[in-house]
């Protein structure tokens, strides 16, 4: 498939694989896995055609090491994995955090804890959001629904890293990255070129005294402050960091300006619930849907904008997981009165249609 190509039918982690090559990610370093297998097939094969690099790693924990590596130089790099992979990941995320070097991480989720199955799952949702390895660190989080997200989020996935010097998290799950469907291989209109990158890591890239000429004061990109109150000032600058990120939230509403209850879903969960709130809307009822796209920054002030006097259904495939920050965003907050917060969890491991979610809404529509 060339990038000429306007509409071919492919996997969303196919899509994942091409988006990180226009995008201009030249090193890939991962550990196979399901449900994300298809991400370093495909780059094994693509990454090679346009002068990059492909390795297949000794584990995970190889692997986010060696993106550390490439990523530390001002490279493009990604890895891929999925839930018990990405757990092992953690140490090497804090440290890119911490370090202030950018990185892409996809992340399939599968069902858990554990090694659970093959299925879908969203149960990595704190584990995403709220830094997952040790430390104050955070990832920003993007969460496509559709193979055409997966294509285009990876635009912006390297655009956000490079932008904060920082880690950022795709995460999908079983449904998102198995889905054939049709995708655009065609830029994001909002895409940061490949150069542009370049120019972003410039300052703080490590080159080498020879690349940089005579003079050039040594660089040094680390995550390990020992002089009294050096770690206490770097994480009040990386706080800082962090809520700026607030700028780049980015959500969904559909069908909320007359709706009575408004369901909160993110990801393969909000394709499906959007498909049965179609269905309820067309025999009258007044349902919309806001889908958070960054998890991390979570579009809290979004959400508050839509509460006085609605009704609020949280719908997730794990135990209990976003509905706490729904709730942060909409409790204890001045002039902000939801009816309700109620919460829907479908288990990981299962498949379901719009049917399975039809009825918790009707009920939720029923709650005093």
């Amino acid at each position: 498939m060339s990038a000429a190509t306007e509409r071919v039918l492919i996997k969303g982690n196919e899509a994942v694989a091409f988006g990180a090559i226009d995008a201009g990610c030249r090193c890939y370093f991962g550990y196979p896995i399901t449900p994300q297998n298809e991400v370093p097939e495909s780059l094994s094969s693509l990454l090679p055609e346009v002068g990059g690099q492909f390795v297949q790693a000794e584990s995970e924990v190889g692997a986010i090491n060696m993106v550390l590596g490439a990523a530390a130089s001002g490279i493009p790099a990604l890895t891929s994995s999925s839930s018990c992979g990405i757990s092992l990941m953690q140490e090497g995320i804090s440290y890119m955090a911490g370090s202030q070097i950018p990185g892409v991480i996809v992340n399939m989720q599968r069902g858990g804890p554990g090694l659970g199955d093959i299925g879908p799952s969203q149960g990595d949702y704190f584990q995403a959001v709220k830094g997952g390895g040790h430390g104050d660190h955070r990832n920003l989080v993007l969460a496509p629904s559709t193979a055409q997200e997966c294509y285009d989020f990876m635009f912006r996935a390297f655009a956000l890293a490079f932008k904060y010097a920082n880690p950022v998290m795709v995460l999908g799950d079983a449904i998102v990255g198995q889905i054939k469907e049709p995708v655009r291989r065609v830029p994001p209109k909002d895409a940061v070129p490949a150069e542009e990158l370049a120019a972003l890591a410039a300052p703080w890239r490590m080159e080498g005294y020879g690349r940089r000429g005579p003079g050039a004061q040594p660089r040094l990109l680390k995550s390990v402050y020992l002089a009294e109150g050096a770690l206490a000032e770097r994480n009040r600058m990386l706080m800082r960091k962090y809520e700026s990120m607030k700028a780049d939230c980015a959500f969904e509403c559909v069908d909320t300006d007359d709706a009575e209850l408004i369901v909160v879903a993110f990801g393969s969960i909000a394709r499906i619930a959007r498909s049965a709130i179609r269905q309820l809307r067309a025999q009258g009822h007044k349902i919309g849907l806001f889908r958070p796209i960054t998890l991390f920054p979570f579009p809290d002030e979004a959400l508050r904008a839509l509460a006085p006097g609605r009704r609020f259904l949280v719908m997730e495939q794990n135990t209990g997981q976003m509905v706490e920050d729904v709730r942060l965003a909409l409790f204890g907050q001045p002039g902000v009165a939801p009816a309700s917060v109620l919460w829907h969890g479908v288990m990981p491991g299962l498949f379901i249609g719009a049917d399975a979610l039809r009825e918790p809404m009707l009920q939720a529509l029923k709650e005093n």
